[in-house]
């Protein structure tokens, strides 16, 4: 168990949760407790009426679940709080960001490109400790939650102080990328020079679509930033604000054929080398 511990990370304690809590009342009790722990074990290779060294019977899982609750039920309400399982179960650094990604989820790069872009108006790659702050507030806003004045100063402060590891007082896109949850590059799910022409122009109109997020039949603004941050990431996993622009603006160069500042759904489509019919 306890070297299991020292393997788990936000992203795997999170996805063992939302398994388990699927009403999510950010709270697990009764069968799903058993649950959360048989899960957490197997993803770490310990399986349930698996092999002799390696079985983890229910008698195992039972005794596993009175031990945290007897240590960490805070409540004594039989249950336990994700709260109560992540400050047990993770590094300071991964608990925090766990809460956090929990409360503000976001859907698609193009919801991260318009918020960065709103506060990274010089386009430098960073953004300052005041400027988080307004970021983080437009992201409760958006996701319509509420936050106090002295909960927002606390979520400013951790995040400069855990993820600023220069000491610089500024944050960079990667940093935030990973602070705020974004969700799994859209791009990874396709394989276009692997298809025939019909199967890539299907994945091309999922791909458009996805994000065409104001549906005008042309990306424009955070929507062109978001496909680039995509496209850039299946090469490269870490870029910066300075990358993303130069590669947006020869983007832009090479695919903006008519130069109205956005890229219509059919010069993206000639860009890729296909022709929609």
């Amino acid at each position: 168990m306890d070297g299991a511990l020292n393997r788990l990370d936000a992203a795997a304690f999170l996805q063992i949760w939302q398994r388990v809590d699927a009403d999510d009342h950010g709270y697990i009790e009764g069968k799903e407790l058993d649950a959360f722990f048989q899960h957490m074990l197997e993803t770490f290779g310990m399986k349930v009426n698996g092999p002799r060294c390696l079985q983890l019977t229910q008698d195992k899982i039972r005794r596993l679940r009175e031990r945290f609750m007897s240590a960490y039920d805070t409540a004594a309400d039989r249950r336990l709080q994700i709260q109560e399982l992540a400050t047990v179960m993770l590094p300071e650094e991964e608990n925090f960001l766990l809460l956090f990604r929990r409360e503000t989820p976001l859907d698609n790069s193009v919801e991260f490109m318009r918020i960065w872009r709103s506060y990274d108006t010089d386009s430098s790659g960073y953004i300052s400790a005041i400027e988080l702050k307004g970021f983080l507030q437009d992201l409760f806003l958006q996701h319509r939650k509420s936050i106090s004045p002295e909960k927002l100063e606390e979520y400013t402060d951790t995040m400069m102080k855990m993820f600023d590891k220069n000491r610089n007082g500024r944050l960079d896109l990667n940093d935030l990328a990973r602070i705020l949850n974004l969700k799994e590059n859209f791009l990874l799910k396709f394989k276009m020079d692997a298809c025939s022409q019909d199967d890539r122009k299907r994945d091309f109109e999922k791909i458009f679509a996805h994000y065409d997020v104001s549906k005008t039949g042309a990306l424009e603004g955070p929507e062109v930033d978001g496909f680039v941050k995509d496209m850039m990431e299946l090469v490269k996993p870490s870029i910066s604000g300075t990358d993303l622009d130069k590669f947006k603006k020869a983007l832009m160069g090479h695919c903006d054929i008519n130069g109205d500042g956005k890229i219509q759904k059919n010069e993206l489509a000639l860009c890729l080398g296909l022709k929609l019919s």
